[in-house]
């Protein structure tokens, strides 16, 4: 007998009706407790508490505010009161608990996830972050943590022991085992590129298949988030890193430096010996002289300990303005502050072709990004298409509709 009852007989009041004034009274009571329960523990307490955790110097609790892990939690305040009251529903005491454990259940679940989402901002104000990420680790934490409290859910509602509730998944096992393929597989790629260290934010990652070409933005348990130069986001599937094959740009920046290697096709027609006048000419050029004044005791060491007959430039060592060229490429690229110097730096023949002979730029740009990048590439290349002819040199180039008409035109 409670205490309003108690009170209602004493006034003369029938005892089934005293019965249902006092579960009336009480239940009323009852949910305006909770009501202000629930209205102190938002409006103040969490107040207090937002307030003192963003005036310390402590980073880590803002982000459980901002999570709204207490949030969350002042969410069992009222269901921890009517647990406590649950003898007052009589006969339906045992099952309003149930429930009531069931719903404090489900929100410690959304607790649990909360503070997972903290510590994994948390970790991500570290620059490890993007070497060792965990946001895949923490997601295999929500789901064991998920399946947990599911099960403690599933024995709180029928009643039954959560072992007996455990024994009774080893049937499930395959299915799970299919439904949970991905973040299984996921799981396990995930453990081998973090070890292996073969991804990480931040590295820029090509894999045609998907058609991903970007950087590394997010690394979850099952898939891996990449934005492509035109801001389109990709998800690729964590496992695809190790099945199919991809490449990472990340040894560009290790390196420090961006590889530059594009060839100038040059009209073999125009390869010549140097004349005199030619040789007088580059030697005016600052990037050559030294080069022309040491080829030429080299070659005269050369031509005169073998009593060459100079009368005719196939006999002997001479200069030629291939050579020539070659070297004003290297010396025009070692004299480019954006060129990298702890790389190698080279000007180099290529096989030649029905297409002329290919001269390639071999060196590494000091600047990584794209924009920069190709900035130092249409400098050097400008110039260089600027400055081919002043060796007598020609760019091989298949001729156009105009180039056509104009022979028309003659004939």
């Amino acid at each position: 007998m409670g205490f309003v009852e108690k009170i209602l007989l004493d006034k003369g009041i029938s005892k089934v009706i005293a019965g249902y004034l006092s579960f009336s009274i009480e239940l009323v009571l009852l949910i305006i407790i909770c009501l202000l329960a629930n209205f102190i523990t938002k409006r103040v307490v969490l107040n207090i508490i937002s307030k003192t955790v963003y005036k310390n110097n402590i980073k880590w609790d803002d982000f459980l505010v901002e999570r709204k892990v207490f949030h969350r939690i002042s969410n069992i305040v009222p269901f921890a009161i009517i647990y406590m009251s649950a003898p007052i529903f009589g006969s339906f005491k045992e099952a309003i608990q149930r429930i009531v454990q069931a719903i404090i259940l489900v929100i410690s679940i959304l607790v649990v996830s909360a503070i997972l989402n903290a510590i994994d901002d948390v970790y991500k104000t570290y620059p490890i972050s993007k070497i060792r990420p965990i946001t895949g680790t923490l997601q295999i934490v929500k789901i064991l943590s998920w399946i947990l409290i599911g099960i403690a859910l599933a024995a709180t509602l029928s009643g039954t022991n959560p072992i007996a509730i455990l024994s009774g998944i080893g049937v499930l096992s395959a299915l799970i085992t299919i439904m949970f393929k991905d973040p299984i597989l996921g799981f396990v790629a995930g453990i081998q590129l973090t070890t292996n260290n073969m991804i990480q934010i931040g590295d820029w990652v090509e894999m045609t298949k998907y058609g991903a070409n970007g950087h590394v933005v997010e690394i979850h348990l099952s898939t891996i988030k990449i934005r492509n130069f035109d801001q389109t986001i990709i998800s690729v599937p964590a496992y695809a890193f190790l099945s199919d094959s991809f490449k990472n740009w990340r040894g560009i920046s290790e390196a420090g430096g961006r590889r530059i290697m594009r060839s100038i096709l040059i009209d073999i027609s125009s390869i010549r010996f140097c004349s005199e006048e030619m040789i007088e000419n580059f030697k005016k050029i600052n990037y050559l002289k030294d080069y022309i004044i040491a080829k030429e005791e080299e070659f005269k060491k050369y031509n005169n300990k073998d009593k060459h007959n100079m009368n005719s430039l196939m006999n002997g060592k001479h200069l030629t303005n291939i050579a020539c060229f070659r070297a004003y490429i290297e010396e025009y690229l070692k004299s480019d502050p954006r060129i990298s110097k702890e790389h190698t730096i080279m000007a180099r023949q290529l096989a030649p072709n029905e297409n002329g002979l290919p001269i390639e730029i071999y060196a590494f740009a000091t600047d990584i990004d794209l924009k920069k990048y190709e900035e130092i590439q249409f400098d050097i290349f400008d110039h260089l298409f600027a400055v081919v002819n002043e060796f007598q040199l020609r760019i091989f180039q298949n001729p156009s509709g105009y180039d056509i008409k104009q022979i028309g035109k003659i004939l």
